[in-house]
């Protein structure tokens, strides 16, 4: 695609070359047939002969111009919008990516605009890389947030209204990122969940003060906990005014302990807000597995939502957290695998190749694949061919085909 591109390019330029080597011949003849005595005389025919040839070459030079916006307008990537909530405060910065910071403050809403390019890979998140000798961002080739836009409340909804309603279940999901991620990360991961999961309906961002930093664990556990109170209003005013019959709530890692608090207390306050949410998400929750069995479980049930948890005993940032806090997370697949009645467990070990093994949910074939299947067509566990399901005494989970 960028070799015919290329080629189409060279191909205008030596076309304009040919017609301004012909347009600079012909014109001052023209003009010197208009003023020579010999052709003029009092022969009208010769002034408009004049008059049209200057048309002629105006029309031309117009429809260089049409073909030159034409070619320059042909990209190699296309631009998922996303919609986000955040209360990440909001800096003196006019660059896209660092407009939000990592302190505190009140809600705002509003639109970013993220490049995909058109040879994206699914899983990946491109990115330039001093191996390939990109040293600069480009949309025809990596995963860019290219501008962001802050609206008040009412704008916002009014845009995911409309694009809920664009979608024909009228369906939205709701992303809330975890630990160690930036507005600008979050806002690119989201993008490219929706584009690779073939999202219609709005793709909506959740995004919490964490200090985009490996050394900011403690400062994002409290800020995470801090979130909730917002988070838990944001999402009624989302069911409420959103227009969506649809709504997915997906977190990843840490993302998943305001979110799971959030839902619990909202359904305790409006529980006629239920119908609205069709699914739960948990992907690699960092939440202690027993206060997740024993306290949120019995909460998240009471919203009549399915609940998916996505888990893997290779991922390193749990082990990881599971050293600093002593006890297993919700999203280890280990000796602590969290199965219980309600709560469909899918064990993704050996899905992730990196090295951290955090981020199968959203750069693994196999999951992203059967999110699909999950979020388009709400087939249960048993039903996703990609699983084969296991009875354990503490009741059934499932694993990937191999």
């Amino acid at each position: 695609m960028r070799n015919s591109r290329a080629f189409g390019i060279v191909g205008f330029l030596v076309v304009v070359v040919v017609v301004i080597v012909l347009i600079a011949t012909a014109t001052p003849l023209l003009k010197d047939i208009g003023t020579d005595d010999r052709f003029t005389g009092n022969d009208q025919s010769s002034t408009d002969l004049v008059a049209n040839s200057e048309n002629i070459v105006g029309n031309i030079g117009a429809a260089l111009k049409g073909l030159k916006d034409s070619f320059l307008a042909e990209k190699n990537y296309v631009v998922v919008r996303v919609f986000y909530a955040t209360d990440r405060n909001l800096t003196s910065s006019k660059e896209p990516k660092t407009m939000f910071g990592n302190e505190r403050a009140s809600l705002r809403y509003g639109t970013a605009d993220v490049s995909i390019p058109r040879d994206h890979r699914l899983g990946e998140l491109e990115e330039p890389s001093i191996l390939r000798l990109e040293f600069k961002e480009d949309p025809d080739q990596h995963v860019v947030l290219m501008h962001v836009v802050v609206q008040d409340a009412d704008a916002f909804f009014r845009g995911v209204k409309s694009k809920v309603a664009e979608s024909g279940k009228r369906s939205a999901f709701i992303f809330v990122h975890g630990y160690h991620v930036s507005f600008e990360d979050a806002t690119r991961r989201t993008a490219q969940m929706a584009y690779d999961l073939g999202f219609e309906g709005a793709p909506v961002l959740y995004s919490w003060p964490s200090q985009g930093t490996l050394a900011g664990y403690t400062i994002d556990e409290s800020n995470a906990e801090w979130t909730q109170r917002n988070l838990e209003d944001f999402l009624l005013d989302f069911a409420e005014r959103s227009g969506a019959d649809d709504i997915h709530l997906i977190s990843h890692s840490m993302g998943g302990r305001p979110l799971t608090r959030a839902v619990v207390a909202l359904m305790q306050r409006h529980p006629e807000l239920k119908r609205h949410f069709s699914e739960l998400i948990l992907t690699a929750p960092d939440i202690d597995a027993q206060v997740f069995a024993r306290d949120i479980v019995p909460g998240l049930l009471q919203t009549g939502a399915p609940i998916t948890l996505y888990a893997s005993s290779e991922d390193n940032a749990l082990a990881a957290s599971k050293q600093v806090h002593g006890y297993p997370r919700a999203g280890d697949s280990g000796r602590g695998l969290v199965v219980m009645s309600g709560v469909e467990t899918v064990d993704a070990t050996g899905m992730d190749t990196g090295f951290l093994k955090h981020s199968y949910y959203a750069e693994t074939r196999s999951v992203l694949s059967d999110m699909f299947y999950l979020i388009h067509n709400g087939e249960r566990a048993d039903q996703r061919f990609g699983l084969r399901g296991i009875d354990s005494p503490a009741g059934r989970y499932w694993v990937f085909k191999k």
